[in-house]
């Protein structure tokens, strides 16, 4: 069994050097070829004067040359940062300096969007280009800029740094109700816990051909390679442009596990399914929000033969439950139970344990639990506390993740979903902070007070409205105001609609703007039909 992320690649190259590790349109690379790949890009990586654990940032869509960095820097003993390949430059930049990122790679086109930022990005060295020059005007503090074919010639002339597996291997960027994205710091043993743990309940084999359409940055989308690898199957890598896309990749190559988010499964539950489809899908999983009732069971109606399993999970312990298909008939609104190699409590405000039926916060201790927040101590003491009522005599307190997720557990132990504690919002997938798109609402310079707020919505989970009072009326367009958002926010962090009032917002008693008697109010605005 690996004990660091990037044995994977290379224990099944030893195994079975010859089998499908990946597939990116026309070109598979066996696990020889991947771990050859890899090894390069590591020599690259230390010729560059990478350190241990300093941070590689990989800001591209998903290819070959994203799978090599990031398992790349794991063997060179850096920290990878995966940035979703959908935000804007100036979010990129903000990653870019949080966690001091020292060697970023990317593709031409998208270097050029970054150039005017990367003077204000000091500890970062390196830029590595797959593709294309950077044809715009050079920062203005020198950054050694290489190519892709250079970085894997190149002579590292040192080894990596021996690494463990509680040491750093990556950093996901997710976000919270207030302020900036925070970087979760992820080791390599909780990396691997969860590959393991999530292969071992999906039952992967190594003839399984598991379709990658999710981002890497989300650590459901990096699941789909790690697990795969786990198992020595095959990861077939997928940028879809359209829903129908995703269903006739499936039939082309033959796949047998497809993990998504609700706003995809609910424009794929309509569609037809090819034969070959239907006999070949082995399991779909859910996660990041729950499945609509409607949608899974159109999914099952047309894939008799398909094993359903909806999942919950947190980037800071990166999955805690799952509901086991044989009780999706009993109970389809759950969660589940446990993964394997993890503990999931629901606990009262003083930290005692509920009773069955009681809600409370949902807290995971184990292996999973991630190592903090970069450079946060703060955010990092209110979310990883202590476990409730652990042993009085344990000298060093073992830390769980307080998740902020209401839940209530049934006389079974298996787990609801209730809603949240604070006023993040779940979008499409993604967790989006209001404070952040409400920066963008004040940027545009018409808007004298806003909220940004998560409506409940049948295909994304929640929509974002932004209810706004205008500095003035009578120049103020809200279709101006979604082209101002959308030229500094990626799309799922768009209002779907703007609410304009003339009126002062309503405050609480606390005088900060009362966001659930606004969503309260708005409740209904997207209600299905």
């Amino acid at each position: 069994m690996a004990r660091l992320l990037h044995e994977l690649i290379l224990e099944q190259a030893e195994r079975r050097p010859e089998a499908v590790a990946i597939v990116h349109r026309q070109t598979a690379m066996d696990y020889a070829e991947l771990a050859g790949l890899v090894q390069d890009t590591a020599r690259g990586l230390l010729a560059l004067g990478l350190n241990r654990t300093e941070r590689v940032a990989v800001y591209l869509p998903k290819r070959l040359e994203a799978v090599a960095v990031l398992f790349g820097t794991a063997l060179a003993g850096g920290v990878f940062v995966p940035i979703n390949p959908l935000l804007k430059p100036e979010q990129v930049a903000y990653i870019l300096r949080d966690c001091n990122v020292r060697v970023l790679v990317t593709a031409g086109d998208r270097a050029e969007w970054l150039q005017p930022l990367l003077a204000d990005c000091p500890d970062l060295h390196s830029l590595v280009l797959v593709n294309g020059p950077v044809v715009a005007h050079r920062p203005v503090r020198p950054v050694q800029i290489s190519h892709w074919p250079e970085l894997l010639t190149a002579d590292a002339g040192r080894s990596p740094a021996q690494s463990i597996d509680s040491d750093m291997a990556a950093i996901l960027y997710t976000s919270g109700s207030t302020g900036k994205p925070k970087g979760v710091v992820l080791s390599h043993r909780n990396l691997l816990t969860g590959a393991y743990s999530v292969a071992e309940y999906l039952d992967h084999r190594a003839e399984d051909r598991i379709l990658a359409v999710l981002p890497f940055s989300f650590d459901y989308g990096l699941s789909q390679l790690t697990t795969a690898f786990v198992a020595g199957a095959r990861a077939v890598l997928m940028d879809y442009l359209l829903p129908r896309d995703v269903i006739t990749t499936v039939a082309r190559e033959g796949i047998t596990g497809l993990a998504a988010v609700p706003p995809l499964w609910v424009q794929l539950a309509p569609l037809p399914w090819p034969e070959e489809a239907v006999e070949q899908l082995r399991y779909i999983t859910n996660s990041g929000g729950a499945m609509p009732r409607a949608t899974l069971n159109a999914l099952r109606r047309s894939l008799p033969k398909t094993r359903p399993f909806l999942m919950y999970g947190l980037t800071e312990a990166f999955r805690s439950t799952y509901l086991p298909p044989a009780e999706l008939e009993h109970r389809p609104d759950s969660i589940g139970k446990a993964i394997p190699n993890a503990e999931v409590l629901v606990v009262r405000e003083d930290g005692t344990t509920c009773a069955p039926g009681e809600p409370g916060e949902l807290v995971h201790r184990g292996s999973l639990v991630a190592l903090g927040y970069w450079n946060d101590p703060a955010k990092t003491a209110e979310r990883f506390r202590p476990v409730p009522n652990q042993n009085p005599g344990l000298p060093i307190p073992e830390l769980a993740v307080w998740s902020g997720d209401t839940v209530r557990m049934d006389e079974d132990g298996f787990l609801y979903f209730l809603g949240r504690k604070d006023d993040l919002i779940k979008t499409s997938g993604y967790r989006v902070s209001p404070t952040e798109v409400e920066e963008v609402l004040y940027g545009s310079g018409q808007i004298a007070e806003a909220a940004a707020l998560g409506i409940p919505h049948h295909a994304l989970g929640q929509a974002i409205v932004a209810v706004v009072k205008p500095l003035r009326e009578a120049n103020f367009s809200a279709g101006g105001l979604i082209a101002h958002c959308k030229q500094h926010l990626p799309n799922f962090m768009v209002p779907l609609q703007v609410v304009s009032r003339n009126r002062n917002l309503p405050r609480n008693p606390n005088g900060k703007i009362d966001r659930k008697a606004l969503v309260e109010e708005l409740r209904g605005l997207f209600s299905e039909g």
